[in-house]
């Protein structure tokens, strides 16, 4: 991610000029500058903010957003800023936006003084909930994993204001890095290496986040609050986050015999694949998931031969629906990716790919995205109560006390399904480890968020907010072989997840539209069979 990312300067210069108060509608937005910055105007009753218009998550044009309240949501990866304070207030972005000083003068509201930001990771002026003297604090928190929702989470316990230790004991050897970017733009060779870490190195000995890399815990001693790492040593913890993600499905041994098999999990298969793509002609990609199709994608941008083999008849169906699903696919096609559907590996060797059918394809090396399991042996070992992940309540709590999970392992009660989900998005997982961190400190909030994740392919952006496994209607609005429409999925009437291409600020609307669970109309409706299941892709 680049933090120096900055839209055109456009509209007034609110600093000289100004604009009249009449200009910015109750619940509006204005765009202008000062000082040679983008700054955005925003009203909320008689109250006029100015904060920075570009999001610090990928430099997201803020003013093509909504505003919710107090509250911008970027219309590129959803992420929330406080227009008040220009704080980063949900996941994906980190950082805070800076604010600006208003001044009223005839009828007319002008710009002062930027106001820098705190980093995101410093305690607001007024801490909301925790200080080291709050008997609610812990007096030490553990984190196990430092990915989303690790990261998320101990960021976001310095900004609450904890004072005490915290300890983030990572398996990858990495320091908690943008994980979405390894199957997109970096593997594309578009992003820059810099754009990868969420931090530089010096950010967790400043905050006094002790970053154990490289180090797998073995045991979890719920009852009396202890790890084991795999060197033998022991940590104490007042509270926990168990954010241990998943790990790829891999293909059985005996199948691959020959060229290279790949997985895409870490920055460090990333890179291994960029490796092996930079002597090869042609690869197989196994499974047409969003990481399987996304891969293509990329690998078609090195300029990669590319063969998409999966076992449906059509990509992404079982997420999507059937419209979209073809959508992707004619996507696809038109860059050249070659797909083998309704087929299976039956083996690799030292040349390529024999499919179950027995069609043989040449290939340097395979690419397998055939899915992940979540990582489930500690939480099992500690005797958590187990549902197809780690079951918690609606504060994200576990059966043990003083232990909470988030992210890809956690399966909690979605207030707006009605039912117990596990998810495997990026967002979600951050937005979860916020949302822990704050309840370790006493917060007793409810996760409630709509979960929200995005897909990219090739210049192609799609959103989706909400969640559904089956379905029995898709209503459509806009044209989908365009590339500009809006798609519900539906169950007895109630629309349950929104699909968006081209129509960023309609997947914002929607989103608002689930959180408040207020009916959606509009579109066409498809007929469709309900899928058995739909699959959790970040």
């Amino acid at each position: 991610m680049s933090d120096d990312q900055q839209a055109p300067l456009t509209g007034p210069d609110l600093r000289e000029q100004g604009v009249p108060l009449a200009d910015i509608a109750d619940g509006g937005m204005l765009l202008g500058h000062a000082l040679g910055k983008p700054v955005l105007l925003a009203r909320h009753g008689d109250d006029v903010f100015a904060i920075g218009a570009t999001c610090t998550h990928y430099g997201g044009p803020l003013a093509e957003g909504l505003l919710v309240g107090e509250t911008v949501r970027c219309p590129w990866h959803h992420a929330c800023f406080s227009v008040r304070t220009g704080e980063a207030t949900c996941a994906p972005a980190l950082r805070p936006v800076a604010r600006w000083e208003i001044e009223r003068r005839d009828g007319r509201v002008y710009v002062a003084r930027e106001i820098e930001p705190l980093d995101g990771a410093t305690p607001a002026p007024a801490a909301r909930r925790a200080t080291t003297a709050s008997s609610s604090a812990p007096s030490s928190v553990g984190i196990i994993g430092g990915g989303a929702a690790g990261s998320a989470a101990a960021e976001m316990l310095r900004r609450e204001g904890y004072d005490g230790p915290i300890t983030m004991i990572s398996a990858d050897d990495a320091p908690p890095y943008d994980r979405p970017n390894v199957s997109k733009d970096y593997l594309a060779g578009n992003a820059p290496e810099e754009w990868i870490p969420l931090r530089p190195p010096e950010f967790y000995a400043e905050h006094r986040i002790e970053l154990l890399t490289g180090h797998r815990v073995t045991a979890l001693d719920a009852a009396h609050r202890r790890l084991t790492l795999g060197d033998g040593t022991t940590h104490d913890y007042g509270a926990l986050l168990l954010a241990t993600g998943a790990d790829p499905v891999r293909l059985p041994a005996h199948l691959h015999t020959g060229i290279p098999v790949l997985y895409l999990r870490t920055l460090a298969d990333s890179r291994a694949i960029i490796a092996a793509a930079a002597g090869a002609k042609r690869v197989v990609v196994l499974g047409a998931s969003f990481i399987g199709l996304e891969v293509a994608a990329s690998l078609r941008a090195r300029g990669l031969e590319v063969h998409v083999v999966a076992p449906e008849s059509r990509p992404l169906e079982r997420v999507l629906g059937p419209e979209l699903g073809d959508y992707v696919r004619a996507l696809h096609d038109a860059h050249g990716v070659t797909f083998h559907l309704g087929r299976t590996a039956g083996g690799v060797d030292a040349t390529g790919v024999t499919l179950g059918s027995g069609e043989r394809i040449e290939a340097d090396f395979v690419v397998a995205g055939i899915g992940v399991r979540p990582n489930l042996a500690l939480a099992e070992g500690a005797g958590l109560l187990i549902d197809r992940g780690v079951a918690v309540n609606e504060y994200l709590e576990t059966s043990a006390p003083g232990v909470y999970a988030a992210g890809d392992v956690a399966r909690w009660p979605d207030p707006h399904s009605g039912e117990r989900i596990r998810v495997e998005h990026w967002v979600v997982a951050q937005r979860q480890g916020q949302t822990a961190a704050r309840n370790m400190l006493g917060a007793r909030e409810r996760y409630a968020a709509v979960p929200f994740f995005w897909s990219q392919h090739y210049d192609v952006a799609i959103n989706y907010v909400g969640h559904a496994e089956r379905w029995d209607e898709v209503a459509i609005t806009g044209d989908v072989r365009g590339g500009d429409c809006t798609v519900a999925l539906r169950s007895g009437g109630k629309t349950l997840a929104v699909v968006t291409v081209g129509r960023e600020r309609a997947s914002l609307e929607a989103e608002a539209s689930l959180e408040r669970d207020e009916p959606m109309s509009g579109g066409s409706p498809a007929s469709l069979s309900s899928p058995p299941h739909a699959a959790s892709p970040k």
